[in-house]
């Protein structure tokens, strides 16, 4: 596990950064593959500045399967105080499915028993992104 760290002057304040940050880090990393699902943890600092990007796991062309030990050991090693979670959907469609939904709860829950807040769950499509934040799926 390495968190692909980088200078922490990136600010991100929303969904469309976040999103932003995914098109011009993500996609150009030799392990992006856009026919598969890749989950990726952005780890933040106090000021929601961008520490480094961790690529938790890579999956098919509709699954990804996604443990909260991975997600959150990022952020542990790398000292952040948030995480912006995000995964694409080789469809390129944005919208979340019910399996990301529940997996973005369980990861809410995690995060609040670690004291590492999870911002956002950010679902990258072909032109639009989708906020689970912003459609009111991260609260308990």
């Amino acid at each position: 596990m390495r968190v692909r760290e980088c200078v922490p002057t990136q600010l991100v304040e929303t969904p469309q950064a976040a999103a932003d940050y995914w098109r011009s880090n993500v996609t150009v990393a030799p392990w992006f593959d856009p026919a598969k699902e890749a989950f990726v943890v952005l780890v933040l600092n106090t000021r929601r500045r961008i520490l480094g990007h961790n690529l938790v796991t890579l999956g098919s062309l509709d699954t990804c399967g996604v443990h909260p030990r991975e997600v959150f050991r990022p952020a542990i090693v790398a000292a952040g105080h948030a995480v912006i979670l995000m995964h694409n959907h080789p469809s390129g469609d944005a919208t979340p499915s019910d399996a990301d939904i529940r997996v973005t709860r369980d990861l809410f829950r995690g995060g609040q028993l670690l004291r590492i807040e999870v911002v956002d769950h950010v679902i990258v499509g072909n032109e639009r992104h989708s906020s689970l934040r912003e459609l009111g799926f991260l609260s308990i």
